[in-house]
């Protein structure tokens, strides 16, 4: 049977019952699938048999196609079977998600009578099959050699397949080809993940590897063999450098003693032989630099020459006689390759008169001292002569680098000694400031203490003023009702009742005169006499008197340490000078300090 043919796809159709998909003409596998570019009227031409997309080695199966293509598949004919696309209209065959690094498919709707044999047959076409696992119950596990020959097994997902050419229902079956979850599939995913992980890190580690700097080569440890050849290394001009950096990290190690001290001393006086050599291969080289920017003045001297030639070429030509033949756009060109040549004869001028001024310069200094390359030029007899005089005096200064040490050490200990007593200096002086502190501070609580005792005494007396003056109430007031009593039973005369009163109020008076007299004791103090003075002064000008807010605000001026108790007590102790008066009413109610000094004058 023709794949090509349609009257053979419609006969095979309706054998199985399905309506006929193929119309004559119509292609029945897709471009997609087919080889690009095929023409499928070569068989014609050059016998050339249709070809299978199914076909081993060709990969013309591709991955799913897109959801809204509609894929045609076509019979496909094994020795053993037939296999039958379903029909297009009905949706494609589902599959479960494919796990990483399958190669194992499921197959189920196998015929009951199918084989291994077949069964192989049939999927070896889509690669190479390492092994089968049939079951009894119409399906099988197939495993592929490679992955992407799986996605070849699901694309006969779907097919009707017919053993030969029977119509017994055990001998036909629909397939459904998915795919399978396996261990060996799953643990060969992750030995190559593994690998490829591997992979990495070694390519990274080469690359870190290749960027890292190189490291410095290593230096051996110190030994007199060692040192023989590290002597016959420094006297070699080609290996003096990698020798020199061996002899540094040997002293910086500590290498050095007083076994191998003439050694050492030894290498280090052939490297400095090296130094004449340096300064003459400098020397050289400056020289050469000199040459060098001889030559460079000379060429641009020269390449100037030429600009300035070409520049009077302009100039010749922008005059009259020769610029009237030119056109307008010849006249343009010429006027901007003139402004061009200008600007770059005046850079080349200008970089020639830098190098000049720089020559001029260094001629100036030259002048004023003498380059080291005369210095060098000296004659190998004096050189030699030089030689004996230098180890002496290379003895000599050892000897005074010794000496300069122990004035060194000396001199260290001195100085740590100094900044000890000054340490203690600075202590003893934050003690002296400290006890001088607490000193004042104990002055300041003492006063304190006296002001609080005088308070203290000057609050008995007045409490025992005030016990005083009650008691002698209450005897007034005894009195006064034993007299009454007496009047009114012996009926004495309204005479005797006033003699009475005015001895009651005379010793009242009296009593009055005696406490004044306790409270106006001697003033303590010149202070005390000043401030009365001040005092006295002030509320003779204030007639109407003043508070004793006024009054203290006007002394703070005078003495800031002051406070207005001080002044009331003061104010209180000496009344026959100051009195106290109420003035106002309710919320306005005021206490004002008036001087009573001169009324006593006035009366008496």
């Amino acid at each position: 049977m023709s794949v090509t043919d349609p009257t053979a796809w419609a006969t095979a159709m309706n054998n199985l019952g399905m309506v006929p998909v193929g119309l004559p003409g119509q292609q029945l596998v897709s471009d997609s699938i087919c080889v690009p570019g095929f023409d499928p009227s070569l068989n014609m031409m050059t016998g050339i048999a249709p070809i299978n997309p199914m076909i081993p080695g060709l990969g013309l199966v591709p991955p799913p196609p897109p959801t809204e293509v509609a894929v045609v598949k076509e019979i496909i004919h094994c020795k053993s079977c037939t296999l039958f696309p379903q029909n297009p209209n009905l949706p494609p065959p589902s599959t479960r998600e494919r796990p990483p690094g399958c190669k194992t498919v499921f197959v189920g709707g196998l015929p009951e009578n199918a084989t291994e044999e077949i069964i192989q047959e049939v999927f070896e076409q889509c690669g190479d099959i390492t092994a089968i696992r049939k079951s009894k119950k119409n399906f099988c596990h197939i495993r592929f050699a490679e992955e992407f020959m799986v996605d070849k097994a699901i694309y006969l997902s779907g097919y009707r397949m017919r053993l030969g050419s029977s119509t017994d229902k055990k001998d036909s079956g629909r397939l459904h080809v998915d795919f399978a979850q396996a261990r060996d599939d799953f643990y060969e995913w992750e030995c190559k993940q593994r690998m490829r992980a591997r992979e990495e890190r070694h390519r990274r580690k080469l690359e870190e590897d290749r960027l890292r700097p190189p490291s410095p080569p290593a230096i051996m440890h110190y030994s007199e063999h060692e040192a023989a050849l590290l002597a016959e290394k420094l006297k070699d001009d080609s290996k003096f450098s990698e020798a020199i950096t061996v002899l540094l990290s040997w002293i910086e190690r500590g290498e050095v003693n007083r076994r191998s001290a003439n050694q050492f001393y030894s290498m280090v006086q052939s490297a400095n032989s090296h130094v004449r050599r340096l300064m003459n291969e400098k020397a050289t080289h400056e020289q050469e630099m000199e040459e060098a920017k001889e030559n460079f003045k000379n060429a641009l001297t020269g390449i100037l020459t030429q600009f300035e030639q070409i520049v009077a070429v302009f100039n010749a030509s922008t005059r009259q006689k020769a610029w009237d033949h030119f056109s307008k756009a010849q006249r343009k060109n010429i006027d901007i390759w003139r402004k061009h040549s200008e600007e770059l004869r005046n850079a080349q001028s200008e970089q020639l008169m830098g190098i000049r001024r720089e020559e001029e310069m260094e001629m100036s200094d030259d002048e004023n001292c003498d380059s080291p390359t005369k210095k060098m030029r000296v004659d190998e007899s004096a050189l030699a002569a030089q030689a004996y005089a230098l180890k002496e005096e290379n003895d000599s200064l050892r000897w005074q680098l010794d000496a300069y040490r122990n004035e060194v050490e000396l001199l260290k200990q001195e100085k740590e000694q100094l900044f000890r007593t000054e340490e203690n200096l600075t202590k003893d002086q934050q003690l002296q400031f400290l006890q001088q502190t607490m000193q004042g501070m104990q002055q300041q609580l003492l006063t304190i203490q006296e002001e609080l005792n005088n308070k203290k005494s000057e609050l008995e007396q007045a409490k025992e003023e005030q016990s005083h003056t009650q008691a002698l109430l209450k005897v007034l007031q005894e009195q006064l009702k034993g007299t009454k009593e007496l009047v009114e039973t012996n009926g004495h005369s309204h005479e005797d009742s006033n003699e009475i009163n005015v001895l009651t109020v005379a010793l009242v008076n009296q009593d009055r005169e005696n406490n004044i007299e306790k409270r106006s004791q001697g003033l303590k103090s010149e202070k005390e006499a000043l401030l009365i003075g001040i005092i006295s002064t002030f509320l003779h000008v204030h007639p109407f008197g003043a508070n004793i807010e006024y009054l203290w605000s006007y002394m703070q001026q005078l003495d800031s340490k002051i406070s207005a108790n001080e002044i009331e007590m003061l104010l209180m102790r000496l009344p026959r000078m100051f009195k106290q008066e109420f003035t106002g009413v309710g919320a306005t109610l005021e206490k004002r300090w008036k001087l009573c000094a001169f009324e006593g004058i006035k009366t008496t």
